[in-house]
């Protein structure tokens, strides 16, 4: 029972090392959730190459059970080293911290960072095929319940995440737990007094340093380090992303998932008495307001000059509320201590759907297109949600980056986008443009009427004090040639809408930051923009002959075997990115629930996979079973398409839904791998190289999932079209299996 107890740890492990070091990745790159799939990319091609090398070699090692000892080892010291490079590499390579990063440093950095863990951990499983078949089972149970105690281990290990360790713990602590573990299972397996004194050695030390406060010392400096040496006053991980608070002199910045989201006491003066001032001066008598995200810190005591008779600050991270209470200053005790002013700690989505009451005037104080977290108060999805949420005459006001003199095309793109996102809810939508531009939208057409003259007349009736809002800035800032300059320049923008499930302005927002950061990288983007299904369908159909050619000609009845797994890890890592991204679109936590995802995802392959060993002997025609779940997984692919679009943003996604989809994509994959396991075995080729060979094409193919899906097909193509990319290739896949089925020399 030892090597299964082994093997169950190494599963927990990998688990845990992902998403430990995918959230502290994720700080860095300013919580984007579409770079998960990049970081979870480099993991499985890492595991792939461990996977791969390993399994060529353990095949010819004569002291299998020694290497398998001395890679978890190696394994349970690289960890902490990881972690510690992911929260400090921006410092390492001297980028400031407040600096976003392109594409290509995301891609590079994550695959430096996460090598030694990853790489490992793909290693551990090939060499743990071939010890746990030396304990006694044949090769073909051995490679399907490696990867199932593997599994079980995920799924232990992300419920473990999700509720016992990240709540109370720190990322450090984690991963010496883990290390702690993997020693001690070595520890049992050792063979020899030296390798189990070797063991129990690091072991000690490994504890000794979890129990000292060495753990804290390099959570401390890895902080520090990590903000280049700022006060960093407050640091902790909420359920839904990392708040750090940062103080210099008298001034406290709120960090939020590394982008800096309140500043207080004394804020960007000219943003907040613009956006706190210009939407209710537009709509005259303005009483219930509700401000979703980012009102502290300015906006919402702009808001409280007027006589409003209701606040409603809907924010979705108790945990903000609680950091600005423990480091108050007098802007932020003066907003929150106003009576009118209710604070309702939910999401501002679900607050809208579940509530009834009616607004004059609805704020949306956050603008980071560059995350679906906040993207996705910026989709005409939300757009139609709020509108039944206004009173007649009300209106909802948004902000967006710009600029007063000139506008680059990705800029020009992304205020297009929500722009026409707005047009296509609202019959009137006014623009303040500006460094930052204001969106106002109403059923009424009495804010296209409004003008300098008129909010200059409402603010000497009222009883707000002018601030910078003198006549002058108002011409200026309201004037029909700023207005006109901007409406010129949108004729030439994008004519697409942002949508939940087709997120263009996280898109464009991506293109804006490689422009700036990777110029030459960014040059990539102008090809994707040609992408479209027509054109997938050919390089689709070209990869189809290309597969069949080499099959064919090379008799090697493995290939299309290979192939299907290849597709099928494809489909697994697309469908688990697009249920997740889907998940955060709807519900808007993915900083905790991704390690409960992933678990539940997990599940079904073990599931899947203990079904698929325990019923191999009555399998009589391997071919014609993985051809009916190759049927299943074609058939899976396009359900997935039609499922999450058909829920509407009024109603929500259940749940459950997002659990079922997960577990059966899971099921379908966890059957097909050790079935898959099989039918390479019969040609004599070693248990090392065959579990190689299949788990490298499985991760392969999630690793170019991983690249494609959630940076381009998502955004560009939308969720129902990346569905149908991933039905082509299950469809490219289930031909050639048919074709080589029927054929009579295999």
């Amino acid at each position: 029972m030892a090597i299964p107890a082994v093997i169950f740890i190494i599963g927990l492990s990998g688990v845990a090392a992902q998403i430990v070091i995918l959230r502290e990745l994720l700080v860095n790159f300013y919580g984007n959730e579409l770079t998960v799939g990049i970081i979870l990319a480099n993991w499985v091609i890492l595991e792939a190459g461990g996977v791969f090398l390993t399994g060529k070699l353990v095949d010819r090692i004569k002291n299998k059970l020694n290497i398998f000892i001395a890679l978890n080892i190696l394994f349970a010291l690289a960890l902490p080293f990881c972690i510690y490079f992911s929260r400090i590499f921006k410092a390492a390579a001297g980028i400031p911290f407040m600096e976003a990063v392109s594409l290509s440093v995301i891609f590079i950095s994550s695959f430096v960072i996460i090598l030694p863990a990853a790489f490992l951990h793909g290693a551990l499983f090939s060499c743990g095929c071939k010890v746990y078949a030396l304990a006694g089972a044949d090769d073909s149970r051995s490679l399907g319940n490696v990867y199932s105690w593997e599994i079980i281990g995920t799924i232990i290990g992300g419920l473990a995440l999700a509720y016992l360790l990240i709540p109370f713990l720190n990322s450090f602590q984690i991963g010496l737990i883990i290390s702690f573990l993997n020693l001690g299972f070595c520890v049992i397996l050792s063979s020899s007094n030296k390798t189990r004194y070797l063991s129990l050695g690091i072991l000690v030390f490994i504890s000794v340093i979890f129990f000292a406060p060495l753990a804290s010392y390099l959570q401390k400096t890895s902080i520090q380090k990590q903000f280049f040496g700022q006060q960093v006053v407050d640091y902790r991980n909420s359920n839904y992303a990392n708040i750090a608070v940062i103080k210099n002199l008298e001034q406290s910045a709120f960090f939020y998932n590394g982008v800096p989201l309140i500043i207080t006491p004394f804020p960007d003066k000219q943003f907040v008495e613009d956006f706190g001032n210009l939407p209710l001066l537009f709509h005259g008598a303005a009483e219930k307001i509700l401000v979703a995200g980012g009102g502290i810190g300015g906006i919402i005591k702009e808001v409280l000059k007027y006589p409003v008779k209701s606040i409603d600050y809907v924010e979705i991270d108790p945990l903000i509320i609680e950091m600005l209470k423990k480091h108050p200053s007098t802007l932020s005790e003066e907003e929150l201590g106003d009576k009118r002013v209710s604070v309702k700690n939910t999401d501002p989505r679900m607050f809208l759907r579940e509530n009834d009451k009616l607004y004059d005037v609805i704020l949306i104080g956050l603008s980071n297109q560059s995350d679906l977290s906040c993207n996705r108060f910026f989709t005409k999805d939300f757009f139609a949600l709020a509108k039944s949420r206004l009173n007649p005459g009300g209106l909802i006001a948004l902000w967006v980056d710009g600029s007063s003199t000139y506008l680059s095309r990705e800029t020009k793109d992304l205020n297009s986008c929500i722009l026409n996102s707005l047009r296509s809810v609202y019959k009137y939508v006014r623009v303040v443009p500006g460094d930052y531009n204001i969106f106002m939208a109403s059923g009424a057409g009495s804010i296209m009427a409004v003008d300098s003259s008129l909010v200059t007349k409402r603010i000497a009736q009222g009883k707000a004090a002018a601030g910078l809002l003198v006549p002058g800035y108002l011409d200026y800032r309201l004037s029909d040639k700023m207005l006109d300059w901007f409406n010129i320049q949108m004729d030439s923008g994008t004519k697409d809408i942002n949508l939940d499930l087709r997120p263009v302005a996280v898109y464009e927002t991506l293109k804006i930051s490689s422009k700036k950061f990777s110029p030459q990288f960014s040059r990539m983007f102008v090809y994707f923009n040609y992408l479209n299904l027509k054109f997938i369908f050919i390089a689709v159909l070209l990869m189809t002959v290309a597969v069949s050619f080499i099959s064919r000609r090379s008799g090697n009845r493995k290939v299309p075997v290979v192939y299907a797994i290849f597709t099928t890890g494809f489909l697994g890592m697309s469908a688990n990115l697009l249920l997740i991204f889907a998940y955060q679109v709807f519900y808007g936590y993915l900083y905790l629930k991704i390690s409960i995802l992933t678990a539940v995802f997990m599940a079904g392959i073990a599931s899947g996979s203990f079904l698929s060993v325990s019923g191999m002997d009555k399998i009589k025609d391997n071919k014609s079973a993985l051809i009916i779940l190759e049927i299943l997984l074609a058939v899976f692919s396009l359900a997935l398409g039609f499922v999450i679009p058909g829920f509407s943003i009024f109603s929500g996604s259940p749940v459950s839904v997002f659990y079922g989809l997960l577990f059966i994509s899971g099921l379908l994959m966890g059957l097909e791998f050790p079935l898959a396991g099989k039918m390479c075995l019969k040609d004599e080729a070693g248990l090392g190289s065959v579990s190689g060979a299949l788990y490298a094409s499985d991760l392969i193919g999630g690793w170019l999932s991983g690249i494609l899906t959630g940076i381009v097909f998502l955004p560009l193509l939308g969720f129902f079209d990346t569905c149908l990319v991933i039905f082509m290739l299950k469809l490219s896949s289930l031909i050639i299996l048919r074709s080589r089925h029927y054929n009579k020399s295999c």
